[in-house]
């Protein structure tokens, strides 16, 4: 037995929300714990009590809703996503996973149909990592990665906490951030936010886990002097030796392996004025692979690249990794689950990793796991100019929510 979502009422959810926080060029301006995400928040809540669900917002600002199943004992079954946004980013990112998950349990009620296990649906705080650092951050309270004490002191641009912001928008709920009881499995919709369905004519991803993540920061100090009068065997710039590891990183990733990326993704000096040498320069790196070993080595390399460059220049230099996560291979049960309803309803599906990382990652430390994409045209993410058709939206929705009813009936 299988369900079939209203692809009408999909589409029409999704353009609702979009309207939150959207932009004049069609894409989604909604930052964590702002204003824009409170409306969708809002939203939201709304559109699970209108299903007489049972919502708890936890203490961290995860929203969850829940629809009982016939075995009050049975483990539940979780489904969902993110609605917050990048900055002037897409209106579809993690946001169609939410949608998804809504328009299972509606199509549920339209049909009056029962599961065994409970369902629930979940929107997770602060899942981009814009505003706030570390990304996601909801989940990762949750999952017991993070602890919510030092998440809660985070700070953005303008020093304003996050736990302030969490009050002040009225979603630092008052149920613990974590697991209540034991969960059968989760279920995550996302764009793929890559080119390999798109270029493959697949319409329908089937992840079978997420690659590692390194986050870290350069700090090169040397000696702020006159641009003008300095002579140059006299200088000690910073800025170049940031320069000379900014190509370094974007070569690193040739050297390891043909699913190694590095980026470079922010660079700072100081005193930044152009009329004087920079005393200091911070480099950033995301690098990414499945591999830990890679990650490992890729660290490695651009330590000494720094080094080197640093060295060049005759100035210090500081290399922090500021975050690290492991590859993750997602259950072969709920990878092979996905894949048989792609299978079943006659969709051309491919098998991939997937190069973002997303809220699946920290969940899967808590139940079995896996995920979806829908396919990205042009794999254009995190901008405006991200799409993906309803089509695609309806195809990779109706996958995730079989998927989820399937774990809920035990007929996977």
């Amino acid at each position: 037995m299988t369900v079939t979502l209203n692809k009408h009422r999909l589409v029409d959810t999704m353009e609702t929300q979009a309207r939150i926080g959207g932009t004049d060029d069609g894409g989604l301006h909604r930052l964590a714990l702002s204003d824009e995400d409170k409306a969708a928040r809002d939203w939201f809540v709304d559109q699970l009590a209108a299903l007489g669900l049972s919502v708890r917002i936890d203490a961290f600002g995860n929203i969850f809703g829940r629809r009982p199943g016939t075995d009050p004992e049975a483990a539940p079954v979780l489904i969902g996503s993110h609605l917050d946004s990048q900055p002037n980013g897409g209106i579809y990112d993690g946001q169609l996973g939410v949608v998804a998950a809504l328009e299972l349990l509606r199509t549920l009620e339209d049909d009056d149909v029962e599961t065994r296990r409970p369902i629930e649906i979940v929107n997770w705080t602060n899942e981009e990592g814009t505003r706030f650092q570390p990304g996601l951050q909801g989940s990762g309270v949750w999952s017991g990665v993070f602890d919510i004490e030092t998440e809660y002191q985070r700070t953005d641009r303008d020093g304003v906490r996050l736990v302030d912001e969490l009050e002040r928008i009225g979603y630092r709920g008052d149920t613990p951030a974590e697991p209540r009881e034991v969960y059968e499995a989760y279920f995550e919709l996302h764009i793929e936010q890559g080119p390999y369905l798109d270029a493959n004519d697949a319409n329908v991803g089937v992840v079978t886990g997420v690659v590692g993540l390194s986050w870290g920061e350069v700090t090169f100090t040397g000696e702020a002097n006159h641009a003008g009068s300095t002579p140059m065997h006299m200088r000690y710039d910073a800025g170049v030796a940031a320069a000379d590891l900014l190509t370094s990183i974007r070569r690193i990733p040739g050297r390891l392996g043909d699913r190694t990326v590095g980026t470079v993704g922010s660079i700072g000096v100081e005193p930044d004025s152009i009329n004087i040498i920079p005393e200091t320069a911070t480099v950033t790196w995301d690098i990414r692979d499945p591999s830990d070993d890679v990650l490992d080595e890729a660290v490695d390399q651009v330590r000494a690249e720094a080094e080197s460059a640093a060295s060049r220049e005759g100035i210090d230099c500081a290399v922090e990794e500021t975050a690290r996560t492991a590859g993750v291979e997602f259950d072969d049960g709920c990878v092979e689950t996905v894949q048989h309803v792609a299978d079943e309803f006659g969709y051309e599906s491919m098998r991939l990793i997937s190069g973002g990382n997303h809220d699946a990652s920290h969940v899967d430390l808590v139940c079995d796991t896996a995920m979806v994409f829908a396919v990205s045209e042009g794999g254009k993410s995190h901008t405006a100019e991200e799409y993906t058709s309803w089509d695609d939206c309806f195809t990779a929705a109706n996958t995730v929510a079989n998927a989820a009813f399937l774990t809920a009936t035990d007929r996977r």
